[in-house]
């Protein structure tokens, strides 16, 4: 016997065992499954990695506090207008990814809010979605111009809407 003789006789990959094919396969019937069951089915649910063999699960056993609106709730980049002041030069367009070229705002959001804290020098063009009342009269009486961006306008979907006739 040497090394080219040593798997003679062995399979290394046996045949898929083909279920269902009557009799004289001898997995015919139930194919293996035995009769009735849970797992005789083939559309029964097998439990998840969360099921506890029919005791209450840890989920619903442990208390349910608090309210959380996070999965509509928008994030905008809060900037004063002082840091602005800071960061821009006279006649500067300030807008979001000015913003986030200078690290006032950084990382993904829905829009900028620019807030009234500290005092405005420069006379500038500052563009975002929402402005404090404070803040807009600081820019305003330096003779710069504030612009809001709209927030983006929901779909119509006519629900009752007739389907166009074909001729």
């Amino acid at each position: 016997m040497d090394l080219s003789t040593v798997h003679h006789g062995i399979n290394k990959r046996t045949p898929k065992k083909r279920v269902g094919r009557g009799p004289g396969s001898g997995s015919g019937k139930t194919s293996s499954r035995g009769s009735k069951g849970q797992w005789a089915s083939a559309g029964a649910k097998k439990p998840s990695w969360t099921f506890e063999g029919g005791q209450m699960p840890l989920f619903r056993r442990i208390p349910k506090r608090g309210f959380s609106h996070e999965t509509w709730d928008k994030k905008y980049h809060v900037v004063n207008v002082g840091d602005i002041d800071k960061a821009f030069k006279d006649g500067d367009t300030v807008d979001a990814a000015a913003l986030e070229k200078v690290g006032l705002a950084k990382g993904p959001a829905d829009g900028v809010r620019v807030l009234g804290q500290g005092d405005v020098t420069k006379k500038l063009t500052v563009k975002a979605n929402h402005f404090s009342k404070s803040a807009d009269e600081k820019i305003k009486a330096k003779g710069g111009a504030t612009e809001r961006i709209a927030a983006p306008k929901k779909p119509v979907r006519n629900k009752m809407k007739k389907k166009a006739d074909t001729q």
